[in-house]
C-alpha cells in the first residue's frame, strides 16, 4: 500500500554512487548560514568569504534504510519508494502531464557518469535553490553553460559546495547531441511563478540538508540581518522532489525597493541598469538569460561568482565589469527585487 507523505520522509536523500561520495538526509546541524548581523560596509562582496546562506555546505550524513513503502504527493496518482526517489539515473515523474515527453537523457541519463537532467532540475525545469531553473532559458545559453563547465570556465566560489561540483563531470560526460536535446527541451518550457518573496525582520532558524537551507525542526526565528533565507514552501513535498511545490524567500525589509533602484538605474554608477541586456521586463533577450522570478539565492551566487572570477565564460567580461562595485548588501537587494518580479 502506498503511504501518504509524512514527516519521516523529510530526508533529502541522494544515493551512494561513484560520483556521490556522501549521501544526504535531514541533519540537525546549524549552519554558518545564521548571520543576523547587518553588513554596513562598502567592501566589494568578493573581498569577503562567500556568504554561507547563499553557499550552503552539506555536511556528511548517513542514509537511513528504505522501508520499501511507496510514497505519494498531492495531485498525483504515482507512487515511488525512497530507493526510486533517490536514484539519480531515473526521474520519479510525479506529474507527467505537466510537461512534454521526457527525452531519455532527461528521464534516465546514461550510466555510469551522466545523471538524468530532470532529477536535479525537475522535469518541468523549475529547479531548486541549490541548482538553477532551466525552464525558459534559451537553448544557446544552456549549451554555452555546459561548454563553460566542460572547459573549466564556470566554477563555484565555494569549492566545498557539493551540488555545483557535479556539473563539470556531467558536462564532460554529455555528448553534443545530448546537450542539444536537453537544451532544446528546457528552452521550450515556460517558467512559472515559483518563489514567494517575503520582506521580514525575522527569518526561520535553518540548517543545511539536501544541499539547501531547511528550517530547524522545533526551532524559532532569528533576526533577518542582510541575508536571503530561501526554504521550501512545503518541506515534505520538496523532500520527495515534487515539482509542483515551490519556495519562499525571506528578504530584508526594504530590500526590494533598494534593489529596484540598482536594477533600473544602476544606483548612481554602482552598476549598470540590468534591463539594458536582460530586457526591461527582466525576461531575457536572445541568449541573455531572464532574471524575473528566479531564485534569489542562485542570483546572489552568480553575482558573487562573476565578481570573484569563478565564472569566466563567454559573457563574463561584461558581467564582471557590471558587478565589480557591488557589496553583499547590493547583491541581496538586487536578488530580492528580481525574484519578486513576475516571470
Amino acid at each position: 500500500m502506498a503511504r501518504p507523505l509524512g514527516k519521516t520522509d523529510i530526508d533529502f536523500h541522494r544515493p551512494t554512487t561513484p560520483l556521490v561520495a556522501a549521501v544526504v538526509v535531514t541533519c540537525m546541524v546549524m549552519a554558518a548560514c545564521s548571520e543576523p548581523q547587518r553588513r554596513t560596509d562598502s567592501t566589494a562582496a568578493s573581498q569577503q568569504p562567500p556568504p554561507p546562506w547563499a553557499y550552503p555546505i552539506q555536511p556528511p550524513v548517513t542514509l537511513p534504510p528504505d522501508d520499501g513503502v511507496p510514497r505519494r504527493v498531492p495531485g498525483s496518482t504515482a507512487a515511488f519508494t525512497l530507493t526510486q526517489i533517490r536514484d539519480l539515473y531515473v526521474v520519479s515523474d510525479w506529474h507527467p502531464g505537466d510537461h512534454p515527453p521526457l527525452p531519455e537523457v532527461l528521464a534516465r541519463g546514461r550510466k555510469p557518469g551522466l545523471f538524468a537532467c530532470g532529477y536535479c532540475h525537475y522535469p518541468n525545469g523549475q529547479g531548486r535553490p541549490e541548482n538553477s531553473s532551466l525552464a525558459g532559458l534559451s537553448a544557446g545559453y544552456i549549451a554555452q553553460q555546459m561548454a563553460d563547465y566542460k572547459n573549466g570556465l564556470r566554477k563555484s566560489s565555494e569549492p566545498a559546495r557539493t551540488a555545483p561540483g557535479f556539473m563539470p563531470a556531467q558536462a564532460k560526460s554529455a555528448t553534443e547531441a545530448e546537450v542539444k536535446i536537453s537544451a532544446e527541451y528546457f528552452a521550450n518550457l515556460k517558467y512559472k511563478p515559483w518563489i514567494k518573496v517575503v520582506e521580514t525582520d525575522t527569518a526561520p532558524q535553518t540548517h543545511v540538508a539536501g544541499f539547501m537551507l531547511v528550517p530547524l525542526e522545533g526551532g524559532g526565528t532569528e533576526p533577518m540581518g542582510q541575508r536571503i533565507i530561501e526554504v521550501a514552501e512545503d518541506l515534505a513535498r520538496t523532500s520527495l522532489r515534487d515539482p509542483r511545490s515551490g519556495f519562499i524567500a525571506y528578504v530584508p525589509v526594504g530590500s526590494i525597493k533598494r534593489g529596484e533602484l540598482l536594477v533600473t538605474t544602476g544606483g548612481g554608477g554602482k552598476t549598470v541598469p540590468c534591463g539594458a541586456c536582460h530586457g526591461q521586463d527582466l525576461k531575457g533577450v536572445g541568449d541573455v538569460p531572464p532574471l524575473a522570478g528566479r531564485s534569489p539565492s542562485y542570483t546572489v551566487r552568480q553575482l558573487y561568482d562573476y565578481q570573484s572570477g569563478a565564472r569566466a565564460g563567454l559573457l563574463s567580461p561584461q558581467m564582471k565589469e557590471s558587478v565589480a562595485k557591488l557589496t553583499v548588501d547590493d547583491m541581496v537587494s538586487i536578488a530580492a527585487y528580481t525574484a519578486s518580479r513576475t516571470p
